[in-house]
């Protein structure tokens, strides 16, 4: 079980809530390819790379909440983390890069949409365009992975990962998001033994995740 913290920033009213059936297809998708049920794939990579370059120019008046709640909780209450390089996966935009960059300095931002990251040039120093299950990365290379509201590709994330780095694994709307997958799911979708604390904050949820030694 991962110790639940009790909540401390409240959940203010006017929360988004996406379709019914668009949130529960997706979430249905993000479960299935965390779990190893579905295979991800170069068209799946394509249609995705194509819908956020369509919604990148209005993505931060028309898409985004408007909140980072769950970002600023975990970053009060999931540590300690180590210091070094953090891996932000879904970057888009660049609405939490600056939060992440405060925290952790050097942070490199990924995301599978060229035009989400021109949209991200003034907030996002280091922007690569990489799909998230092949990283450009090198084993055992990064102290943090920031993960919001992205999908969950298991073996990468834990190859990447230093034996003692953290995954923030972070749900803008919790239960109510397209792509929500509790920690519990999370830390069984991930190769070897993981812990995590988590809380609910704002709308959302997040979740810090640690390898057990």
């Amino acid at each position: 079980m991962s110790p639940l913290l009790p909540r401390i920033l409240p959940s203010p009213d006017g929360k988004p809530l996406p379709q019914n059936a668009t949130a529960a297809a997706f979430r249905a998708f993000a479960r299935d390819l965390a779990a190893g049920r579905r295979p991800w794939t170069t068209e799946t990579a394509g249609f995705l790379s194509g819908l956020f370059d369509q919604l990148a120019g209005s993505w931060d008046s028309d898409q985004a909440t408007g909140r980072d709640d769950p970002l600023h909780d975990a970053l009060a209450r999931g540590g300690p983390f180590p210091r070094g390089t953090c891996l932000e996966l879904g970057s888009g935009t660049g609405l939490f890069t600056p939060t992440l960059a405060a925290a952790f300095g050097i942070v490199i931002s990924i995301d599978l949409s060229e035009q989400m990251l021109r949209q991200a040039a003034g907030r996002s120093p280091i922007r690569v365009r990489a799909d998230a299950s092949a990283l450009p990365s090198a084993d055992a290379s990064v102290s943090i992975v920031a993960a919001i509201d992205m999908l969950l590709f298991p073996h990468e994330l834990a190859r990447v990962l230093a034996p003692d780095g953290v995954l923030l694994w972070i749900n803008q709307l919790g239960q109510d998001g397209p792509l929500y997958l509790s920690s519990e799911e999370v830390a069984a979708a991930l190769p070897g033994q993981w812990t995590s604390a988590e809380a609910a904050a704002g709308w959302g949820s997040w979740a810090a995740l640690r390898r057990n030694h």
